[in-house]
């Protein structure tokens, strides 16, 4: 089982981001981490195998109410057995001290949304933090010895150009960083964004994804990175585990206001409001608003959508007979492989893996 946690707290809306998520105001953070120990509590019936803190942004934490929330982790999980404990930060977020506090805590992976090395890129996004200080927070987890670090990225960005891009990437390999996310923009309902492509003022366009993909491929994987899922390069040693088990369709169990968990065929969601989530947990013990029994069918799916986002690919057994002829059909286009009993994604494949999973589902 996996194990996420959702820290709802941003210094500033990002206006791409679709997560849940707003500002601290006049919600008492130090209820809400009360509110997360007390559901870790009475939801952790076994332990995890990794640990993941995502957001939001988990790094505006305070030292204090971070030491209070890994205490009471600690005291439920033998964090010893975990493959892995992934924290995400932004650079404007933590300081030398901070990030030495993550590594004591027991957290041994920490994804950076740093998304541009280019100035006015991060304009256009919303990020608070300068190319100087993106640079200065790896140098400072490096410094406090996290094991594992991982940059976020973003491309096909309104206003950025292939140089921009190439620019970051080049930016990114100098850092040395152990794993580096590559993610298309995707314009997302109730963001910014959305609605300037709904009003025609920002414009989608699937050449230019490809282009940005595929030079992104070419520059990492000539550094030594492995591409391991559409979106994922990583150093040998250093790929992500929990979210390797999300794509292998593992069981997880997500904390905290609009987490989602997936236990035993049951799929349920925590309330997207974090002023009810506290509420809620303070008065019935938990924040579910809604739940769903997962078919066998539903699990077909998901298994096939993110399993061809994996260099694993899918096994043809997830096929009817119909979608193994349009998989054959890919192979000599030289868009995927058979190999065995499974179907892999290759070349341009990999850049049209949606489409593709709609084509043989």
């Amino acid at each position: 089982m996996l194990l996420y946690i959702h820290i709802p707290f941003c210094h500033r809306i990002c206006p791409y981001c679709s997560f849940y998520k707003h500002t601290p105001g006049t919600t008492p953070i130090g209820s809400f981490v009360d509110a997360l120990t007390a559901e870790a509590k009475s939801r952790l019936t076994e332990a995890p195998r990794t640990i993941y803190l995502g957001g939001g942004t988990p790094s505006m934490l305070s030292p204090g109410h971070l030491t209070k929330l890994f205490t009471a982790l600690h005291a439920a999980i033998d964090f010893s057995k975990l493959d892995e404990v992934t924290l995400e930060a932004n650079p404007a977020t933590f300081d030398a001290a901070k990030a030495r506090l993550f590594r004591e805590l027991g957290v041994t992976r920490v994804s950076l949304g740093i998304q541009s090395f280019t100035p006015h890129v991060l304009e256009i996004l919303g990020r608070e933090h300068s190319v100087a200080q993106a640079d200065e927070s790896v140098r400072i987890l490096r410094e406090a010895e996290i094991p594992s670090v991982n940059i976020d990225l973003m491309f096909s960005i309104p206003g950025q150009s292939k140089a921009d891009w190439e620019q970051t990437l080049e930016h990114v390999i100098s850092l040395e960083p152990d794993h580096v996310s590559a993610y298309n923009l995707t314009y997302e309902e109730d963001t910014a964004f959305f609605e300037s492509l709904r009003r025609g003022e920002m414009r989608e366009n699937e050449d230019h994804d490809a282009e940005f993909f595929h030079l992104a491929d070419e520059l990492l994987t000539a550094t030594g990175f492995d591409h391991y899922e559409t979106s994922n390069y990583a150093l040998s040693g250093h790929h992500s585990t929990h979210n390797q088990g999300y794509w292998r369709g593992e069981d997880y169990l997500g904390l905290g206001p609009s987490a989602v968990s997936t236990l035993d065929g049951i799929r349920w969601k925590n309330v997207s409001d974090t002023v009810r989530y506290v509420t809620q947990v303070q008065v019935i013990g938990h924040a579910l608003t809604e739940s769903e029994t997962l078919n066998d069918e539903a699990r077909r799916l998901e298994r096939i959508a993110l399993g061809l986002r994996t260099r694993e690919g899918i096994s043809l057994k997830l096929l009817n007979p119909e979608a193994r002829q349009r998989a054959a059909h890919l192979a000599t286009e030289g868009l995927a492989r058979i190999e065995g009993e499974r179907l892999i994604l290759i070349h341009h494949g990999r850049a049209l893996v949606d489409p593709i999973a709609a084509e043989v589902v």
